[in-house]
């Protein structure tokens, strides 16, 4: 039964599937309401590069029942955070992104981080970039509202927590606060989170005078230093201006026919964010042009359209016209200046920087994705690579030999891919024995890996080998490719492409051909092989230098006198370097571990000695 015909057999139903490669690695995971007709559409019908690619790599098709869509689409984020698929990355993020939740569907509500949304009633705030950001925002409001922190279901039965104590709660669970009275903190909480701090401020001032003229002197004290606290908080915003105005300042950067609109937004005067929209085929259109096209586009689709837009140029005649047409769709004026001086020009600088270094990225971004793609072209592969490997061997004349692999993936260095390995035999200058063993060990891994998870004794997070390459390049001509090539169909993983690019001529080769690739130096497809074998080369030398070092270190530490193997271990594990343990006082040495003051001592006179 092939794929087409197991996919007809789904049922239909929500749920889970999953495309697994020929070692049963998961290439894909998605899900569906319709488990049958979702599954089916990838072998009918015309379909994107990217579905054809993850068709022809898959060797078998799964599924998994869920009782309803969001249940499926919580599975979902689970596997792929399990899996990390690789044809899910472009579209799933390795991570959930964090939110502030406040639980208004309680009777007295909390407020803290979590990762998830679900349909519950609560309001969401985010997402956030990071946890950091979200644990900052959350120490502001416990330092600004006495909100309850615990997870009590049952209220006016405990005695106060310490938080209550202290001031940091009102006390629900102690029966010191009606809900009432507590849902008018959290009305106030939800303002802040929302930026309308004008409208908090004015809440709490009105608050505050009401317990004077009531003489509660107390609560109002509470109240003015709240308010002060809110205010520090505000003020440290990126205001740009004290009228509360809401303005939209545009600017355009530009490199022959792409370019970079960026549109920073302005409301109650505080700098809330920004848009960003690609421009191409521009290089036969002036900057008034281009800008001019670009704000008609981008209202046309805009929910809002401010009072005043900043521009970075002219529009020369057009300028009146679509100020009239923005008016007309906002129902009220809407000014389009120029701004030359004062605070309004500083803020078009802004988004003038925003948009070159917006632009500066793009750049780089398009140049990565052009020499993958002339990669691919030059070299015949079936389908861009994503993940790219590149290996290579440093020695000194064929001792303490080391291998290092290097990752790129979409063409950018992945250190956190980086693997280097310590070459088991000394064979003497025998760069292709090295390489073999390196690549064989490399391999051999990704196996080991993948049966461990797929039996469940490994985590896809846990492995390090498992996910395999696109594409292999070796450091080295014909020979080291030769043995690379050998290894790596020894292991079964025949179908990955491997190529070779010799040093000085730069010149690429592939198993099994006499002459070289036509590949030019200087075409984007050359510079990036380039840039991953120096990059090999470079962690490499990096790794045998440290290697060196501790060689070096370990023969010093042979001649003194009380250090055996097992301190001389500890030693090399503390400091990675002469200077380091020379810097040691004896007190420190003293400490680490399996040595005493007597070896701590002799170790410090050895190298300390006139």
């Amino acid at each position: 039964m092939n794929l087409a015909e197991k996919a007809a057999m789904f049922p239909d139903k929500p749920g889970v599937y999953l495309f697994r490669g020929e070692r049963g690695e998961v290439l894909y995971v998605g899900k569906a309401v319709s488990l049958r007709s979702r599954v089916r559409s990838y072998f009918t019908g015309a379909q994107t590069n990217k579905v054809q690619a993850l068709v022809r790599r898959a060797a078998d098709i799964e599924f998994i029942v869920t009782g309803s869509e969001v249940e499926a689409l919580i599975l979902e984020s689970n596997l792929i955070k399990e899996h990390r698929p690789r044809y899910n990355v472009l579209l799933k993020d390795d991570k959930s992104y964090p939110y502030i939740k406040v639980t208004v569907q309680e009777i007295y509500p909390r407020v803290f981080m979590t990762r998830t949304q679900p349909r519950d009633g609560s309001r969401y705030f985010g997402p956030y970039p990071g946890a950091g950001a979200v644990h900052e925002t959350l120490r502001l409001l416990k330092k600004l509202f006495p909100l309850r922190t615990c997870r009590q279901t049952r209220f006016r039965n405990h005695r106060p927590c310490l938080n209550q104590h202290i001031g940091r709660c009102l006390g629900p669970c102690s029966g010191d606060v009606d809900p009432e009275q507590y849902a008018a903190m959290v009305r106030e909480v939800l303002l802040f989170l929302e930026g309308r701090h004008a409208e908090l401020v004015r809440s709490l001032t009105r608050k505050m005078e009401q317990a004077a003229a009531e003489l509660n002197f107390e609560r109002a004290a509470e109240l003015r230093d709240q308010l002060q606290a809110i205010e520090q908080v505000v003020a440290k915003q990126n205001i740009v201006s004290q009228r509360l105005e809401n303005q939209d300042v545009i600017a355009l950067a530009r490199d022959g026919n792409r370019g970079r609109a960026v549109v920073l937004e302005i409301r109650g005067g505080k700098l809330l964010g920004h848009q960003s929209l690609n421009l191409k085929g521009i290089e036969e259109r002036s900057d008034a042009e281009v800008l001019a096209a670009f704000i008609k586009q981008y209202y046309r689709e805009s929910g809002f359209i401010p009072p005043e837009l900043l521009l970075a140029v002219s529009l020369g005649e057009e300028q009146a016209l679509i100020g009239e047409w923005l008016s007309i769709r906002r129902q009220s004026r809407v000014r389009v200046q120029v701004p030359q001086r004062g605070r309004k020009r500083d803020l078009v600088r802004m988004a003038e920087k925003n948009a070159s270094l917006a632009r500066e990225q793009m750049q780089f971004e398009h140049n990565a994705d052009e020499a993958l793609a002339d990669l691919t072209e030059r070299l015949g592969l079936a389908e861009t690579p994503v993940r790219l490997e590149a290996f290579d061997i440093s020695n000194i004349q064929g001792t303490q030999t080391v291998g290092a692999m290097v990752v790129f993936m979409d063409g950018k260095p992945a250190p956190a891919e980086y693997r280097r390995f310590k070459v088991q035999a000394e064979r003497g200058p025998d760069d292709y024995a090295s390489m073999k063993e390196v690549v064989t060990r490399r391999f051999t891994r990704a196996r080991e890996e993948q049966a461990l998870i797929n039996s469940g004794q490994l985590s896809s997070k846990e492995a390090k080998f498992n996910v395999l390459p696109d594409l292999v390049l070796i450091d080295g001509g014909k020979g080291q490719l030769g043995v690379a090539h050998r290894a790596m169909s020894d292991l079964g993983f025949i179908e990955i492409p491997v190529y070779g690019l010799a040093k000085e001529e730069e010149l690429v080769f592939a198993p099994g051909r006499k002459e070289p690739l036509p590949v030019p130096t200087d075409s984007e497809a050359g510079y990036l092989l380039q840039r991953l074998r120096d990059e090999a080369h470079r962690f490499a030398v990096t790794y045998h230098r440290l290697r060196r070092t501790k060689e070096g270190l370990r023969s010093l530490l042979d001649e003194i006198e009380g250090i055996g193997p097992r301190r001389r271990r500890a030693l090399l594990m503390a400091y990675p370097s002469l200077d380091a343990l020379r810097a040691a006082s004896v007190e420190e040495l003293s400490h680490k571990p399996s040595m005493n003051t007597k070896a701590a001592q002799a170790v410090y006179e050895f190298f300390h000695q006139k």
